[in-house]
Formats: structure tokens, sequence, C-alpha cells
């Protein structure tokens, strides 16, 4: 699809628009804003009315078009939702909804924000946020730095690297799960039917194989 964002790449920011519901992205606003820092550039909007069970026609609460390189959806109600990715649709717009379920005209659903995998017509979101990677260095059995290479948009995974400096590799790979679960900002009560596992569990385990990964890279380089 010949998306607004492959064609604006590399030209200006990245124009990401935002749908929140009663403060329900709020902590990804602020880690885009700081991860992003001048690759991205957010328009957020906010929806605080007490909506109805069924919305039949969403004009009243979403744009008539959609004017971004990429949208992000972090609404409640899914008639909200399921529209917001028909607009997108319709306009040629990527609209990734972390943690959604059912049919939602081509958007991107990966478990959990930091489950996104790379790819092509996500601009520099998707280079900055999503699946965790790392560069790692080591010294005598311990990580002597870390740097975030790519992590998920609430910042748990920069949080996260702040514990594990001087740790001992093999401590280092059970505490980074540990902390991912206790800085991501998923709904705990959201279990996957399929897996089994909260978006939390998910997101420690993603951090885990993430730091594997790295740590593997770090010691074929030594």
């Amino acid at each position: 699809m010949d998306t607004k964002s492959q064609k604006a790449a590399g030209s200006r920011p990245q124009l990401v628009w935002v749908f929140q519901q009663n403060g329900s992205g709020m902590e990804k606003i602020k880690g885009i804003r700081k991860h992003g820092r001048d690759r991205i550039v957010l328009r957020v909007f906010d929806i605080d009315d007490n909506l109805p069970a069924i919305i039949d026609d969403a004009s009243d609460w979403l744009p008539a078009g959609i004017e971004a390189d990429l949208v992000l959806d972090y609404l409640k109600h899914p008639d909200l939702s399921d529209e917001l990715a028909h607009l997108c649709r319709r306009d040629q717009v990527p609209i990734i909804c972390s943690g959604k379920k059912g049919p939602l005209a081509d958007a991107l659903t990966p478990a959990t924000c930091c489950a996104l995998a790379q790819q092509k017509g996500l601009g520099d979101y998707a280079l900055i946020f999503g699946l965790p990677e790392f560069r790692i260095t080591t010294s005598k059995g311990k990580i002597s730095s870390i740097e975030v290479l790519r992590g998920a948009p609430c910042g748990a995974t920069w949080n996260v690297i702040e514990k594990l400096i001087g740790l001992d590799i093999e401590d280092a790979k059970i505490r980074v799960g540990l902390e991912a679960q206790f800085f991501c900002t998923a709904d705990p009560a959201a279990w996957d039917p399929i897996s089994g596992k909260s978006p939390v569990h998910i997101a420690g385990e993603l951090h885990k194989a993430g730091l594997v990964k790295a740590l593997k890279t770090a010691t074929e380089k030594s």
C-alpha cells in the first residue's frame, strides 16, 4: 500500500495521530515524546465523554479524514476503534491498535505495544518503538554497558536498562523480565485466551528475548 508514511519518509518529522479515551494512552504518549525526540511529532485526540454502549455514527468524536503518517489507537470503545480503522484504510494511513482483537480493517494488532515487529511503511515510529533490541558490552561476566536500540513506547525498556548495569549475565536474564513487567503500563487483567498470558507477561518475555539475543551478539564479538 502506498502509504503517506512511505511518501514522507526522510523528508520531515513523522506526524503521528494518537487517539485516546480518558487518558488511556497517556504513558505511551509521554514515552513517545521523550524517546521519539525530534523524529516524531504527535497530535493527540482526547475523548473524555461518557459514551453510549453502541455508537452508530462516530463523526462527533472522530475527524472526517486522516492527515497523518501513522495512527495509534488507544481507544477503549470498540465502535470508535472500528470506525477509526476504516478511516485509515480509506485514506491509506497505517494504524496500530496494540492489544485489540477482532477484524479492524487492515489495522496492525500486536499483542502489546512492544510486540510490534519492524516493517516497512511505519516510518521512524517502527524504528524506535516495538520489539525490544539492545546493544550490550560485558566484562568479567557482568553487564558493563547497555543501550536501547528499540523499545516500548511507554518507556519501560529505557527504565529497565538502568537496573541491569553491573549485574551478572545470568542474573540479568532473570531480572530484565521482572523489571519489564513492573514498568509495563498494559492492563494485566487483559489475558490472551490463546497464549494464556497477560500483555504484561508477554512484555516481560519479549524484553528477556531481546536481552538474550544482545548478550549472544556481545559474546560472539568478544
